[in-house]
């Protein structure tokens, strides 16, 4: 049977109460998972952003979006171990409905011209 390859991307929020270092050790221990696990497409690094609201009495959090490439079952396992661990305060894996590119590739492919749309020769009116 054919293993199928889906395309992912999870964005987690992780606690700023250990301080910014304990925050960048515990996305170096998932972002490392996901690279043991899975093809990792892009890590987006957003870093410590103010919360839209308040989660356990904290205003900041430290951001991560990682985008990648698996089978199915790991991105619930993968959910299950942030769940587990105290520091991460949201997470949210979706499944992309395109096949996730690296983001130099679609800068390449948005440059590309689209074709001219060929005009209708004109009738002359006599």
């Amino acid at each position: 049977m054919e293993k199928v390859i889906n395309s992912y991307e999870t964005l987690f929020i992780v606690s700023l109460a250990n301080g910014e270092e304990a925050a960048k050790a515990t996305v170096n221990k998932f972002t490392s998972l996901v690279a043991e696990n899975a093809e990792v497409v892009s890590i987006d690094d957003w870093g410590k952003r103010r919360l839209a609201y308040p989660i356990e009495d904290m205003n900041e959090g430290y951001y991560t979006v990682v985008t990648f490439k698996c089978e199915g079952a790991f991105p619930a396992e993968m959910e299950r171990l942030m769940n587990i661990d105290e520091s991460v305060m949201r997470s949210m894996t979706i499944r992309l409905e395109h096949e996730a590119v690296a983001k130099a590739t679609v800068a390449t492919e948005e440059t590309v011209e689209a074709p001219a749309a060929e005009e209708a020769p004109v009738a002359d009116a006599e």
